[in-house]
Order: structure tokens, then C-alpha cells, then sequence
């Protein structure tokens, strides 16, 4: 059972262990991650959380979606100079 930090948001605390995960090779690249059904299931969230987990982790670059397949580890891209 996880231990919630009270201040911050449970899909921050999520997306950081889903980053952890990814980090330590848990999630490869181009590896789907949990579904938002799984999320739900595993973290014992509601949909709309996990929902916002993977739309955050998209938007920051760390995953992508295939329509109708799932969302996946992106490759990391190194920051323009």
C-alpha cells in the first residue's frame, strides 16, 4: 500500500513512480505502460486521476499514445541548447 505525501497530488506521486519505473527499466522504451484501468486498479485511484497521470506524462514528453493500442515510454530527448 502506498503512503500518500499530503502535499502533493496523488497523479504527481503516481507519474513520478510510473518515471521511476521507466528509469530503472521496469518500462522500456516503446513499452506500453498501464492502462488507465490497471492505474485505477493498482493505486486504487479514481479514473479521472489516472486519466491525468498518463495525459501529464504525454504533455511532458516521457510517453506517447497510439489511438486504440495504449500509451508508451518515449525515447528521451536530450533538452535543445
Amino acid at each position: 500500500m502506498i503512503e500518500w505525501r499530503p502535499n502533493a497530488p496523488k497523479w504527481a506521486q503516481i507519474a513520478e513512480i510510473l518515471r521511476e519505473r521507466i528509469a530503472d527499466g521496469t518500462y522500456p522504451v516503446d513499452t506500453q505502460l498501464p492502462s488507465q484501468h490497471e492505474l485505477v486498479r493498482e493505486f486504487e485511484i479514481a479514473p479521472n486521476t489516472a486519466q491525468k497521470v498518463l495525459t501529464r506524462m504525454r504533455e511532458e514528453g516521457s510517453a506517447y499514445s497510439v489511438r486504440g493500442v495504449g500509451t508508451f515510454v518515449a525515447a528521451r530527448q536530450e533538452p535543445a541548447e
